[in-house]
């Protein structure tokens, strides 16, 4: 299961698949069936989970692009079933929080990059060459359209879809659709929050709070206390407000 003109310097679980010319450094930990295409180089402390399967050619687990970063232990982990295509980047963390973390079942699509410190969550699709930069957070269940920057510290709430060739500077609330120049909220993912499973229920009450926070006069700080301070806010616009009130980047509207 081992090509043999791959170059391994770590131990190896008995399954794992890796492919011509691959380059396996040492502190490198692989789950049970992972598979690591040809030409990939992966070095560590990198852990990565059962059944993930990294493309030809990409780079995993290397120092942090900061040049504050002096050699100090980081490291990298990657979550369980999670997909990354070939060319993909993903860099250690830097001494500030010691790692980066991308989660399970996610899809990394041809030449995104991941900076040092990021922290994505679970089913996260990322399409080709979304390159982010160090220490930014992304929730569950987001989608991030291709050739897509993104700005350090930003943060991209859970359920948001962010369309393909728009810069993230700023951040983007959970359950909403984003996108033009100027970045700003274009409305309610409903698509996606079906297909996920929210009822109606759920999606008009959503819809309410999107329409008050987005589409009516004030300030969106002043709103989003007022819905907090509502005892009948139901807890996904409770999860929506928390977002708007917790940015310190601030957040597009």
């Amino acid at each position: 299961m081992i090509h043999p003109t791959a170059v391994v310097d770590s131990v190896l679980p008995e399954d794992a698949q890796i492919g011509p010319y691959a380059v396996i450094g040492p502190d490198v930990q692989l789950g049970k069936g992972v598979r690591i295409g040809p030409h990939a180089y992966v070095t560590g402390p990198v852990f990565i989970g059962d059944s993930v399967s990294i493309g030809p050619s990409a780079v995993i687990g290397t120092d942090p692009q900061d040049l504050k970063y002096d050699g100090e232990p980081t490291e990298l982990y990657i979550g369980s079933r999670t997909v990354i295509r070939e060319f993909a980047n993903i860099n250690r963390g830097t001494v500030e929080s010691g790692r980066t973390v991308l989660g399970s079942d996610c899809l990394i699509m041809a030449y995104v990059h991941i900076a040092h410190d990021c922290i994505i969550g679970d089913r996260v699709i990322l399409a080709n060459a979304v390159n982010m930069a160090g220490h930014v957070e992304i929730g569950n269940d987001v989608t991030v359209g291709g050739v897509v920057p993104i700005h350090q510290f930003v943060r991209i709430g859970e359920h948001a879809m962010i369309g393909g060739g728009y810069r993230v500077s700023k951040d983007v609330p959970p359950f909403v659709l984003a996108g033009g120049v100027p970045m700003g909220v274009r409305g309610l993912n409903r698509i996606g929050l079906r297909r996920k499973g929210f009822s109606q229920e759920r999606l008009d009450s959503l819809n309410r709070a999107f329409r008050h926070l987005f589409r009516e006069d004030g300030t969106l700080t002043s709103k989003a206390h007022g819905l907090m301070d509502d005892s009948n806010t139901s807890d996904d616009v409770k999860q929506l407000v928390s977002f708007i009130l917790s940015s310190s980047r601030g957040v597009i509207s």
